[in-house]
């Protein structure tokens, strides 16, 4: 469903899930889908009143408006509900609309207003956001040179869970490691996946950390069955490890139904030059 999202609009997708289950929501709604485009894009809301502060202004108006219950599981998958599948399906005409190869942040947001009965719809109309406008700008906007490859996927699928370790969250992402995945970690040790459930926080704490950051640093294979790049990971501190704050994280993805799984990881450790 998702293969021509870009990797902005997957994430605002990841993070809808996150909120709906911090709020315990038994589906995904609208106003989830409004937090996780803040979340991730909040440049598309820079010409709007009160830009600066508009991301804890939607998140309070969403709870005076919203009951929240207690927490899910991310382990248990959310659906979306109809007004949210509504929302994917419009961001979707928009972009066929304009003959764009991909769906992003801006069609996201063209796809909500559209809702109108729905709560994301109501509140961005509040702050002065109207779908006339944002379609005119949609328009007006240079289309972005996407080019649609066996692999696109397989990006996606990486940068949905480089971006998820910043929570933390082993139910949410163990989903992303195949069967027999592996993951040799900086001291060369092996581990299974079973392995990597249980000792998820060991492995991936310091990619958690405030300061850590990450860059895709190459692709180094690319093919309908396979993908394997190289990401680079900068302040990614070890107890045992102070003086070394840089990890090179190799990792290979396969193709599985409709989506990718990550095969093999393996990290090293990276002295700056």
């Amino acid at each position: 469903m998702f293969e021509r999202y870009t990797e902005k609009a997957r994430r605002v997708i990841f993070f809808a899930s996150y909120e709906a289950s911090n709020y315990g929501s038994r589906y995904i709604e609208t106003e989830h889908l409004l937090l996780g485009l803040l979340r991730e894009d909040r440049a598309l809301f820079s010409a709007s009143p009160g830009a600066a502060t508009i991301a804890a202004d939607i998140r309070s108006e969403i709870e005076k408006q919203i009951t929240p219950r207690e927490r899910i599981s991310t382990s248990v998958e959310v659906p979306l509900s109809h007004e949210s599948k509504q929302v994917l399906m419009l961001a979707t005409e928009e972009s066929e609309r304009l003959g764009h190869l991909h769906v992003g942040t801006e069609h996201l947001l063209a796809g909500m207003l559209r809702v109108e009965g729905s709560l994301a719809a109501r509140l961005l109309r509040e702050w002065g956001l109207k779908p006339g406008p944002i379609r005119e700008q949609l328009a007006s906007a240079p289309s972005p040179k996407y080019k649609i490859r066996p692999t696109t996927g397989a990006l996606l699928t990486l940068n949905s869970f480089l971006a998820g370790l910043k929570w933390l969250n082993s139910e949410e992402l163990i989903s992303f490691f195949a069967k027999n995945t592996e993951f040799i970690d900086a001291s060369g040790k092996r581990w299974n996946r079973e392995q990597i459930w249980k000792g998820f926080e060991t492995l991936f704490a310091p990619y958690a950390k405030k300061n850590a950051s990450y860059v895709v640093e190459a692709v180094l294979g690319e093919t309908s069955e396979l993908f394997v790049a190289s990401v680079l990971w900068k302040n990614a501190l070890l107890a045992s490890e102070q003086r070394v704050w840089m990890h090179r994280m190799s990792l290979v993805l396969l193709p599985e139904t409709d989506d990718w799984q990550i095969l093999l990881v393996q990290v090293t450790s990276v002295q700056p030059t």
